[in-house]
């Protein structure tokens, strides 16, 4: 027998304390993760994670004070925490911000408990979580940007073998396993791509990627 792994420790902002509270009882109730905190805007959420060890934070978009938004862009280069936002259809603009700011998951807040806890793991384990609902938005953002397709002819065979590897959600270690080549070598392909097409990080290939960008 292996030994027992240690529970995800989460952190869950939102500041609306019937779905704040909630959450808690839910996910408290899985003996695989642990609610370090709850807190019911961005500002408390950065100063937590700056404090304490926090393996995934559950964030609303709408808060007072600091926004998810904001949260995210400070969480994620001032600490390891992985950000996966809990929000709804109409926060288009917040939601392509969170992507480029560095959010891993976007999940809507009508998913079954199960899914939310499914979608915490995948962040965890270092890939990304994006519902079909919300990559229909953060597409739209796209488009904004990138108006016309991209031919195919662009990129190199092994450009498009990473975009694929990353529209199947594997991170740049995994992407490395799996064609034998460096990580850094996965960086500098991933420069490329973006490059070439204008987009701003991996999310946004993953999104342009598998709806069609690329004919």
């Amino acid at each position: 027998m292996g030994v027992d792994k240690l529970p995800i420790k989460i952190l869950i902002a939102d500041d609306d304390s019937l779905i704040r509270e909630g959450l808690k009882i839910i996910i408290g109730l899985d003996e695989e993760f642990i609610v370090m905190a709850c807190v019911e805007n961005g500002f408390d959420a950065i100063e937590y994670c700056l404090n304490n060890s926090v393996d995934v934070a559950l964030l609303d978009i709408r808060m007072p004070i600091l926004n998810g938004v904001e949260a995210i862009k400070e969480i994620a280069i001032k600490t390891s925490t992985k950000c996966l936002i809990l929000t709804t259809f109409d926060e288009d603009e917040y939601i392509n911000a969170a992507i480029r700011y560095g959010a891993k998951g976007y999940i809507l807040k009508n998913n079954t408990p199960d899914k939310i806890k499914a979608a915490i793991k995948v962040v965890y384990s270092g890939n990304m979580v994006i519902q079909e609902g919300i990559i229909d938005k953060v597409l739209k953002g796209i488009d904004s940007d990138n108006s016309s397709k991209l031919d195919r002819s662009l990129f190199t065979g092994r450009e498009i073998e990473i975009m694929e590897a990353i529209a199947d959600g594997l991170s740049n270690k995994k992407i490395s396993a799996r064609l034998f080549i460096s990580e850094g070598t996965v960086k500098n392909y991933i420069t490329s791509i973006l490059g070439k097409t204008s987009l701003e990080h991996r999310t946004q290939i993953a999104i342009y990627y598998l709806k069609g960008g690329i004919i």
